[in-house]
């Protein structure tokens, strides 16, 4: 993949542009507009009847791929479709862009142009941040191609109207938070062979390297020490050691806010001895997604540099099947001195989970989040583009929701059920780890919250948008990065 340069300019027509690809993004009105009219008389009449005979409105997710003879350096135009002006989200935006980059990149275009004939800086931001996001790909096991396409490697961003300035901010912290995202990706989409506990230790390391984030990796000894023994439960049926990791991003000067972070490093998911049936464990390296998502944000975070402290948790472990596994009827003891009944070890997230929100809390957060690929239930509730969240702070929840909004990570908030409680009593431990069958996202919700204390806390069910299972707009099939541009905004934000 590489790395693509933006510039902004503010250029009057888009006979001007110097591009091989021009993208021009319209919506149903704007087929008349002058510009599309200039662009028109360039190609000599050509791009009108086109788009009448290809019956092309604008309307979303369309486009028009018109070729240019002898037009200079210009090769094609590209309408790029919006839809309707008064129901336009910034989510549109990059969908649109997405879209286009892909066209893009199948005709080999090394620079591409996008001429916004409206604009606001925030909706030029997003169609910059699809066309980087949407070059992304995970080949390394894949045998070379005999003869390599050339890259899309720089994106000019133009219009009559552009504010330079503005943009150019909208677009500054692309070259951090889009390798981060990518970097998430890559750590989902890695076998499980390769991306073992210990590899996504290293991996977290690397990743901080540069930045202002320290990494600490605890083995099996300080495991033990630090008594988190939901960790060591699930690790029993592995022969891969587990690994703990801890992020840590201190701002100079006086800090405005502590910040946990806390992420689902399962690496391979089998369901243990409650053993999940083969189909289901096609894409369980995807389990440790909520962990690339958090070590993706710490390294961006430690490159931004908020003011705002910032601590990244990681339980890491694979949940396989042995002799040695544990077992349905085992009891934990939790280092907040809570038991635990196992009754399904194939609900093995909540325990890794609870060991590093405990530890968290004792470390005195303002607030903690934790991102998980937790429940089935999520994902049958809310699909695959739709992370479910709950917290016991409204405010915190509606903040996630609205900046999830805003990067196109969309998110559902569910409630936290008193009631449903009772689903998690036991009769021999203080709880057990599964709840009475229905709602189970909202269960294991509950069954987290008891870990938690004294901070304001979301939990994000992200089993639904952690991978994709078919290329969507700006990704293609396989682990997404979900969280990271959502996460690094709201801290940003603080």
């Amino acid at each position: 993949m590489s790395e693509i340069r933006f510039e902004a300019k503010r250029v009057a027509a888009p006979s001007e542009v110097r591009a091989e690809f021009l993208i021009v993004p319209v919506g149903e009105a704007d087929l008349e507009s002058p510009a599309i009219r200039q662009l028109d008389k360039l190609v000599g009449g050509s791009l009108r009847r086109h788009v009448k005979d290809a019956s092309f409105r604008g309307q979303e997710g369309g486009g028009l791929a018109h070729r240019v003879d002898g037009a200079g350096t210009l090769r094609t135009i590209y309408l790029a479709g919006l839809g309707k002006a008064s129901d336009r989200s910034l989510e549109q935006w990059r969908r649109m862009a997405g879209s286009a980059a892909r066209a893009a990149r199948g005709e080999s275009a090394r620079a591409a142009a996008v001429f916004f004939l409206k604009a606001k800086p925030e909706e030029i931001g997003a169609s910059a941040e699809a066309i980087a996001l949407c070059g992304y790909r995970f080949d390394r096991y894949r045998q070379p191609p005999k003869e390599r396409k050339p890259e899309l490697g720089r994106v000019l961003l133009v219009g009559p109207a552009i504010d330079v300035r503005r943009v150019e901010e909208e677009i500054e912290d692309l070259g951090v938070t889009i390798p981060a995202v990518c970097a998430a990706r890559d750590l989902v989409n890695e076998p499980p062979s390769i991306m073992t506990a210990s590899a996504l230790a290293k991996r977290a390391v690397a990743m901080c390297r540069g930045g202002a984030t320290e990494v600490e990796v605890m083995g099996l000894r300080a495991i033990r020490k630090l008594r988190l023994n939901g960790l060591l439960a699930v690790n029993r049926g592995s022969v891969e050691e587990p690994r703990f990791v801890r992020m840590r991003y201190k701002p100079r000067g006086r800090k405005k806010k502590k910040v946990a972070l806390v992420g689902k490093g399962i690496t391979f998911d089998s369901g243990g001895l409650s053993l999940k049936p083969p189909g289901s464990m096609e894409t369980m390296k995807q389990d440790m997604a909520g962990a690339a998502a958090v070590c993706g944000v710490m390294a961006a975070i430690g490159r931004l540099r908020p003011q705002v402290e910032v601590t990244g948790y990681v339980s890491a472990t694979d949940n396989l099947p042995s002799g040695s596994a544990q077992k349905p009827g085992d009891i934990i003891r939790f280092r907040n001195g809570k038991t635990v009944e196992v009754l399904n070890t194939d609900a093995e997230g909540r325990l890794v989970l609870a060991d590093a929100l405990a530890l968290a809390s004792e470390e005195g957060h303002d607030v903690i989040i934790d991102l998980a690929t937790l429940t089935g239930a999520c994902r049958i509730a809310l699909g695959t583009r739709v992370a479910g969240i709950m917290g016991n702070q409204k405010e915190l929840v509606d903040r996630l929701v609205d900046h999830g909004t805003e990067t196109g990570e969309m998110m559902w908030p569910l409630p936290l059920v008193k009631d449903y409680r009772d689903d998690l009593k036991s009769s021999i431990a203080d709880l057990k780890n599964v709840g009475g069958g229905f709602a189970g996202a909202i269960t294991a919700g509950l069954f987290l919250q008891e870990f938690v204390d004294g901070a304001a806390w979301a939990h994000l069910d992200i089993a639904g948008p952690a991978f994709a299972d078919k290329d969507w707009a700006y990704c293609p099939r396989g682990g997404t990065g979900f969280g990271v541009r959502t996460l690094v905004r709201y801290l940003m934000s603080l």
